[in-house]
């Protein structure tokens, strides 16, 4: 068959000397693809990019978001922990535990049965302290990594107080929980004024000064305070007027004081001058000192307030659950606080229920121990993934993706 003849024209000359490219060859009449622009048809008129690469054609930017409804905050949040839920049970499965038994044990056997319902509740009420000690700093962006740090100084001073047996028996209980509170305070005070006055992080100040109270409770509990009695390294335990009592069998009285603080926590976010402007600062602290907001005395009240609900935690774990100061009462409260503060948004009364179900999966966690062999590091590994999911929705709150045009 003979090849079809190509018709090449003569290059053609434009105003000021130069010389036109060669057009387009054809093959008798054809347009072809010579891989220096588009091919046009008969009509002359260029085919659209959009039509050869529909990729082209979508442009989109990452804005930040000015507002959006609290139902669809609610929303998003829900979607992470749902998520979070759902990566937890795959570890659960994978280390052991049946997939037809995950409901059971985290609803049925630990909200309907009532001897772990209680315990749920005797293990929530330091969980809400210490929780809203981390709601609290955070409203004020200072992020207060110490909280069990602060706690160890709260069980330290409610502790003296018994030791020392300062005070009558009538108020001895009230003044250690005075003694508690104003030892997580003065604890958090140096990381405060380091923070304002000299720009230390406090992120490092708040996280190394834990480990130096725990070795603080170590030489006590290992020295001086030891309990003679059994020569273990706790301290000797409390007088029945030293500690908590029990509303009803196996419910602490340490949730009403917990209740009572997040009453008083809502109020002062919520309802108070100083929660109006503590979301100024919160929202952005340079505009708040421009228009007249106290941001200093407002970072330094929230701060205090966070340090004194962390020694009533403290204290309500020293004198509601373990009748004397223990050399790790403390450990993993801090963590359980960050998520707890991270899960409600800051706020007092959602920081309640957020309690509530952390309590709630320490306690399943000890069930888990018992019957499937997991280890309790499992449970803090529970904790970290739905941390990171919560975290992560954070992002798809303040952002969003908007289509910006067309090629």
């Amino acid at each position: 068959m003979a090849e079809p003849a190509l018709s090449m024209s003569a290059p053609a000359m434009v105003p000021g000397g130069a010389v036109a490219g060669p057009p387009a060859p054809t093959v008798r009449g054809e347009p072809v693809e010579d891989g220096f622009g588009p091919s046009t048809g008969e009509g002359g008129t260029e085919e659209p990019k959009a039509a050869r690469q529909p990729w082209a054609a979508r442009r989109y930017a990452l804005e930040i978001r000015q507002h959006m409804a609290w139902h669809r905050q609610a929303l998003i949040l829900a979607a992470a922990i749902g998520v979070g839920l759902l990566i937890s049970a795959v570890i659960l499965v994978a280390a052991g535990v049946p997939a037809a038994e995950l409901a059971n044990e985290f609803i049925v056997q630990t909200f309907l049965d009532g001897q772990n319902l209680r315990a749920v509740l005797f293990q929530a009420a330091p969980m809400v302290l210490v929780g809203l000690a981390g709601a609290m700093a955070f409203r004020a962006r200072f992020w207060n990594l110490g909280l069990e740090g602060q706690m160890i100084w709260g069980a330290i001073g409610a502790t003296a107080v018994s030791f020392f047996e300062i005070g009558p028996p009538a108020l001895r209980l009230p003044l250690m929980a005075m003694a508690a509170g104003a030892g997580g305070l003065l604890w958090v005070l140096g990381p405060a004024l380091l923070k304002r006055r000299l720009g230390v992080n406090e992120i490092i100040s708040t996280l190394m000064l834990n480990y130096m109270a725990a070795n603080f409770l170590l030489h006590l509990v290992y020295g001086s305070w030891k309990d003679p009695k059994d020569n273990f390294p706790y301290s000797p335990q409390f007088r029945a007027f030293e500690r908590l009592p029990d509303l009803v069998a196996g419910v602490n009285s340490a949730i009403v004081l917990a209740g009572l603080v997040a009453l008083a926590a809502w109020w002062a976010v919520g309802l108070s001058r100083a929660g109006l402007y503590l979301r100024f600062v919160d929202a952005n602290p340079r505009m708040a000192q421009a228009a007249g907001v106290p941001v200093a005395r407002m970072v330094y009240g929230a701060v205090l307030c966070s340090g004194a609900m962390a020694g009533l935690a403290g204290f309500a774990v020293a004198a509601g659950q373990e009748g004397r100061l223990t050399q790790a009462f403390y450990q993993g409260y801090g963590f359980s606080g960050i998520l707890i503060a991270f899960l409600a948004r800051n706020n007092p009364l959602a920081a309640c229920l957020v309690a509530l179900l952390v309590a709630a999966l320490f306690v399943t966690g000890r069930s888990l121990q018992v019957f499937y062999q997991v280890p309790f590091s499992m449970v803090q590994l529970i904790q970290a993934v739905i941390v990171v999911c919560v975290a992560s929705s954070d992002f798809f709150i303040r952002h969003r993706l908007r289509r910006v045009g067309n090629a």
